[in-house]
């Protein structure tokens, strides 16, 4: 079996098709298996133009228990990224069974074939929410997680405890969950970025798509925060960055650095952003002037969290490296490439 292949599922959406990109540099084979009910095959020909490389892909729903079975059936990889979920926070409060039927029995699926076909790595994508509205900040691996406050956000903490049990209770199983903050930006390229269907959920899409006058005016969700401008601070970390995160955690596993059979690590940069600092951030970075209001808090909102990175720094030899200019550049030249706009 060879374990330079990797089976990465949702990887026709925006983090999963940086992870690809980034794999293929490393040389990896990838194979991505999505469904694209959030995401556009327009991802794969960006990958290929990119890399070189065409990746194979595989249309299927990580949910099809068989169509999963004929996938670990044909090929023969050994680690598996796993992405494909639903992500919208608001959603997952409307449709909370869509969201544990997809996110969790996902996993299960994908746990269970790698039992059975002894398959031994696994990259979880998990995520900041598990924190909640931390105590103390900035939040280590070891900060207490806190009661979710979306379905998304408990499937997360689930998810990471299905994975950390069936790690514990299969012998050739390993697993690492990779906690993301708030991935913002582009490929340098701008062949490849964040396509939402319909209003973005995240700030940086609905950010750009203002800007290129698709959105009339951009809200900030409060400015009466105990903050120092007085609105949200989060830890805003490169796309490309948080892809390599991938790729070193991969290597690890494969190589057999990993000191235990299931770790955790953030992937942020460690420096907290206000929401007006991004803002005038992108501003500047892109000579733009931006139409935005303040609105009311918006509900589940926590004041702050950024990361501790120690110890993905230390222990995976990772780090984020790019600028936060670079990345509103690249999100901003993303955009007009989309939208056919001479920069």
């Amino acid at each position: 079996m060879s374990n330079r292949k990797v089976l990465v599922t949702g990887g026709a959406g925006y983090i999963g098709s940086h992870t690809a990109v980034e794999l293929i540099n490393a040389g990896y084979e990838v194979i991505i298996v999505d469904n694209l009910s959030n995401s556009d095959r327009s991802s794969l020909a960006g990958i290929a133009a990119i890399t070189g490389v065409t990746p194979t892909f595989v249309e299927a729903d990580c949910c099809d228990r068989e169509a999963m079975e004929r996938l670990f059936a044909e090929h023969d990889f050994q680690s598996v990224i796993h992405f494909a979920a639903f992500k919208a926070v608001g959603e997952s409060v409307a449709e909370p069974l869509k969201y544990y039927q997809n996110n969790i029995g996902s996993l299960v699926n994908i746990l269970d074939l790698m039992r059975r076909y002894e398959r031994r790595n696994i990259v979880f994508s998990s995520s900041a929410t598990v924190y909640g509205d931390a105590d103390v900040l900035p939040v280590t691996e070891r900060t207490p997680r806190k009661p979710a406050t979306s379905p998304y956000g408990n499937t997360k903490q689930m998810a990471e405890d299905i994975l950390r049990d069936s790690v514990a209770a299969v012998e050739h199983l390993n697993g690492i969950a990779l906690r993301y903050f708030n991935p913002i930006g582009a490929h340098p390229s701008a062949l490849i970025g964040e396509l939402p269907r319909g209003v973005p959920n995240n700030l940086v899409p609905y950010i750009t798509q203002t800007a290129a006058g698709v959105r009339e005016c951009l809200s900030i969700f409060g400015d009466d925060y105990p903050t120092p401008d007085g609105s949200c601070l989060r830890d805003y970390i490169d796309i490309v960055d948080l892809a390599r995160a991938h790729v070193v955690a991969i290597d690890r596993m494969v190589e057999g650095r990993n000191k235990e059979a299931f770790e955790i690590f953030n992937v942020g940069t460690g420096r907290p952003v206000s929401v007006f600092e991004l803002v005038h951030g992108f501003e500047e970075a892109n000579n733009l002037k931006l139409n935005y209001k303040v609105a009311p808090r918006r509900a589940g909102d926590v004041t702050a969290v950024w990361a501790d990175t120690t110890l993905a720094n230390e222990e995976l030899g990772w780090r984020a490296e790019r600028e936060l200019t670079d990345t509103l550049r690249s999100a901003w030249a993303w955009e007009c490439h989309v939208r056919n706009i001479k920069q």
